[in-house]
């Protein structure tokens, strides 16, 4: 008799323990943001079955949390590389009135993703300007960098007021 109630206290404990666990479970939608040198954001959504948040913290490290709801988490990651789409699709060009511009696709497709600094076109070498009428593809974060050093010579000043 003393057997059965050990064996009839454990199956219920073990299912208290099983009723506890299911309970700390937790399905939240996570929202990861991924930051790129260029300014682009990339966002991908995924659903965390939570058991335990030490667990997932350590499944995050190196991810910011920006907001947190009960539904859902939003972490965000600085990355240090040029976004895929920029590598796949990026161009740098200059607007007709002189901007150093990034484009998506070719500069004459007029599509600009984001411009940088006015430059004196004036003082531009024949090559650079048609280099950059014709689109300079980007490919790597050293490329992109040495890119906007190079055409930073040629930038006008911006007067204060």
């Amino acid at each position: 008799m003393k057997r059965k109630l050990i064996g009839v206290s454990l199956l219920f404990g073990m299912m208290l323990i099983q009723v506890q666990v299911e309970a700390a479970t937790v399905d939240k939608r996570v929202i990861l943001q991924r930051v790129y040198v260029d300014g682009e954001i990339s966002e991908e959504s995924t659903v965390e079955t939570i058991r335990a948040m030490d667990d997932f913290w350590q499944k995050y490290a190196g991810w910011e949390l920006v907001e947190q709801s009960e539904e859902e988490i939003v972490l965000r990651k600085q990355e240090n590389d040029l976004s895929p789409l920029l590598k796949a699709n990026g161009f740098f060009g200059v607007t007709v009135d002189g901007k150093l511009s990034i484009y998506y696709g070719k500069p004459d497709q007029d599509q600009i993703i984001h411009s940088f600094f006015q430059m004196d076109v004036g003082k531009l070498e024949v090559y650079q300007h048609a280099e950059l009428l014709k689109g300079i593809p980007i490919k790597t974060k050293e490329q992109y960098e040495q890119v906007i050093t190079a055409y930073k010579a040629y930038s006008i000043p911006i007067s204060g007021k």
